[in-house]
């Protein structure tokens, strides 16, 4: 077996013990003769898988009691309608904070549901940085505040969670979820795609605030609805049993390696070590302002954009996979979640400087 060093902004890599566990799994999971994918959802087997991973994810993230815990389908471009629909009235002014791509995704989705102030924006300065809360215009009678706290595409990240009063504080962690302790309190909702830190594609992990499952309007459709999952435990319908699964794989793997203030240390490291790397260099260079840059998502750029091909190609050869930035934005980016090794980035950093060698 050979793996190489994969920086995909998602799906993204995953723990290779996790991987050999499902491979074990596959043909008979924990002595039932049928793999994971065989068994229903509301058997006993399964059942208690659901509840084990839930219940290591509390302890992971400290979720306090009043808090449901949803694994849903549908992406986290789903919840850019949900948020919407569940916690706000029609024509409703609520607040977003738009920071990149994906603000700027949530934003349009909400604008079909209700009125959207755009309290802050980071588009005059191309979305390279986060605008200081004390430059935001909020609305107090806002139905909700939403923000990003990392963009995957431009690699922008808040250092800080947002202060809302008694306003909701929704956020899109897709990226960034797992990655580091958060204080659950602070949030009405924390939401996240798997395949980024959680898992693989497929399954959604929505955190809400229990007095919030109220606030839905009447005439949405009932799988729209965060409290018919709440009063299901996420069974209303057949879940994505498999990513559910591996998901709980993965949380337990966190617990086993220190939990998340242990991630919180490895990954800071890892980006220190890149950035650094960059920034001796005249040969690249990040577009992210110093104080915004993210731990998850490095952008980069070379020089000389002629050269782009040649790097991306020799990368792969020498086992550095999926390092070209998104489409939107062009150059480098390397993806660096919690299950990139840092000998993944130390393999990056050699190879950069060994290609400015031969190309400076």
């Amino acid at each position: 077996m050979s793996r190489v060093y994969n920086f995909s902004a998602g799906p993204a890599a995953l723990p290779l013990n996790v991987l050999e566990r499902v491979r074990d799994d596959i043909p008979d999971w924990n002595g039932t003769g049928m793999s994971v994918m065989e068994v229903s959802h509301r058997g006993k087997p399964f059942m208690a898988t659901a509840a084990k991973a839930e219940q290591d994810l509390r302890d992971l993230m400290h979720v306090p009691d009043d808090y449901s815990v949803l694994f849903l389908q549908g992406g986290a471009t789903m919840q850019f309608s949900m948020v919407p629909l569940n916690l706000s009235a029609p024509g409703q002014s609520v607040d977003y904070i738009q920071t990149g791509s994906w603000s700027k995704k949530a934003v349009a989705e909400a604008r079909r549901f209700c009125t959207v102030n755009v309290a802050a924006d980071g588009a005059a300065q191309n979305f390279t940085h986060v605008p200081p809360q004390s430059e935001w215009q909020l609305n107090p009678q806002a139905a909700y505040l939403h923000y990003t706290p990392n963009e995957t595409i431009g690699g922008v990240e808040f250092h800080f969670i947002p202060q809302s009063g008694e306003v909701p504080l929704v956020a899109d962690m897709s990226s960034t979820i797992l990655s580091r302790p958060v204080d659950v309190s602070r949030f009405g909702i924390i939401y996240a795609g798997a395949q980024k830190n959680i898992g693989p594609a497929g399954i959604t992990l929505v955190i809400i605030r229990k007095s919030l499952l109220d606030r839905a309007r009447g005439d949405i459709p009932s799988l729209l609805g965060y409290k018919v999952y709440a009063e299901s435990d996420s069974m209303t319908n057949t879940p994505p049993t498999f990513a559910w699964y591996v998901a709980g794989l993965v949380f337990e793997y966190l617990k086993e390696q220190g939990g998340l203030a242990v991630m919180a240390r490895r990954n800071e490291r890892k980006a220190v070590k890149l950035y650094a790397a960059i920034d001796r260099s005249d040969f690249y260079s990040n577009p992210v302002q110093v104080d915004s840059r993210s731990w998850m998502n490095v952008p980069f750029v070379l020089a000389d954009p002629s050269l782009d091909g040649q790097f991306l190609a020799k990368a792969e050869r020498a086992g550095l996979t999926n390092l070209k930035g998104h489409r939107s934005v062009g150059g480098m980016r390397a993806s660096i979640y919690n299950a990139t090794d840092e000998s993944a980035v130390d393999a990056l950093i050699e190879f950069m400087s060994e290609f400015e060698r031969s190309n400076a």
